[in-house]
């Protein structure tokens, strides 16, 4: 028995550390994800070589945490044109245990050892490089480049036009909860916004089975600092952030249009929201506070019952007991995503909170998620990580 066949044999659901523990006990039977175990067994003997563009970020570095504890990928390959030349430990020193490559700018970068990539880097910058790449790579991007389907509202938000308007085309989005039967056989998978994460996920379902009104959708949502990126900027600096909170981006943040775009298909028709970000001084983590207008004849209750059939078989998606108030603390370091319904005070409205790590679900998380799907393993495979408490 090889190697893979024999860490096929211990792991079956992708927790971590999983070559020294079993299966964790809290996981239902019937999770989705089992159910493709049969699939990944036909590829457990090949090693899937991946490459990591922009990996001195911290999307890049999720996904690094995540990929050590996955049996079937490896990464081969990993660029940071600013820290080319160095070792992932001197950028990272928790990884400095880790047997990785050292870094090279994208540039120099060799794709003909690698299968897929996962592509962290900054908006504006993605189009061309992925419109280089070889054809036969499966790609997930984390950026915001692929995510629009309309050229004219990438052009509109980002302030560039769109440079590669035929990978546009192919482009699956890549909410893996809604779009799982388009990810599994994507090329190119445009991974979502945090933002939108934590919104559509909750909202989507209501939508598609009319359980709430289109209009009047409005929308608070705080993230931690690191959503903003590692880049040093001096909105983010310690004394800035610490002790206080800010709005930003109101009115014209650019996850709008992504979030307006995803619930007018679910709505089957225009959809436009009132969101407002807000930053909040700590590290990771989201939430976002949605008021919405019940349809005629519909209970807060009705909104509940349809969340849990919904997402029931759903590993990662979990709607808390009545009165339990999702909180940040108990996603932190996971790819899972609480909700929860309430009634508001004026009659006929709710109020659904929903919360994720902006930086696992709301990123690295869930593109590892969708590149299991691409790739033919269960997609909980490498991220059955519990949650970090306290």
């Amino acid at each position: 028995m090889n190697s893979m066949v024999a860490l096929r044999s211990v792991f079956v659901d992708g927790g971590c550390f999983f070559r020294f523990q079993d299966k964790p006990k809290l996981l239902k039977a019937n999770k989705r994800p089992v159910g493709v175990l049969a699939v990944a067994s036909q590829n457990a003997d090949k090693s899937i070589k991946v490459g990591i563009l922009g990996a001195s970020g911290y999307t890049g570095v999720e996904l690094i945490r995540f990929i050590a504890n996955h049996p079937y990928f490896d990464i081969s390959l990993m660029t940071a044109d600013r820290k080319a030349g160095q070792s992932i430990g001197s950028v990272f020193p928790h990884l400095i245990t880790q047997d990785l490559p050292d870094l090279v700018a994208v540039n120099d970068a060799d794709f003909s050892s690698v299968d897929a990539v996962f592509c962290c880097l900054p908006h504006g910058t993605t189009q061309d490089i992925i419109k280089g790449l070889p054809t036969r790579l499966k790609i997930v991007d984390l950026s915001a480049d692929f995510r629009l389907r309309d050229l004219n509202d990438y052009g509109e938000w980002y302030g560039q036009p769109h440079k590669a308007s035929e990978l546009q085309k192919e482009a699956v989005y890549g909410l893996t909860e809604i779009y799982r039967n388009k990810i599994q056989s994507a090329r190119l998978v445009a991974n979502p916004g945090c933002y939108p994460t934590t919104i559509l996920l909750p909202l989507v379902p209501l939508l598609k089975a009319s359980l709430i009104t289109s209009q009047d959708i409005l929308i608070v949502s705080n993230s931690g600092v690191s959503g903003a990126g590692r880049s040093a900027k001096e909105a983010n600096l310690y004394t800035e952030v610490s002790e206080g909170i800010f709005s930003y981006g109101i009115t014209r943040h650019r996850h709008v249009p992504e979030i307006e775009q995803e619930l007018s298909v679910a709505a089957n028709s225009k959809v436009t929201v009132s969101f407002t970000p807000t930053l909040m001084p700590m590290s990771r983590g989201m939430q976002s506070t949605i008021n919405v207008q019940l349809a005629p004849g519909v209970s807060v209750e009705d909104l509940k019952q349809h969340l849990e059939g919904f997402y029931e078989k759903e590993e990662f998606v979990a709607v808390l007991p009545d009165g339990h108030a999702p909180h940040t603390k108990y996603v932190q370091g996971s790819n899972g995503c609480h909700i929860n319904v309430f009634p508001d005070r004026i009659p006929g409205r709710a109020i659904i909170i929903s919360v994720i790590d902006n930086l696992v679900k709301g990123a690295s998380g869930q593109a590892l998620q969708n590149l299991n799907l691409m790739m033919g393993y269960p997609e909980n495979t490498g991220l059955s990580c519990m949650p970090l408490f306290p």
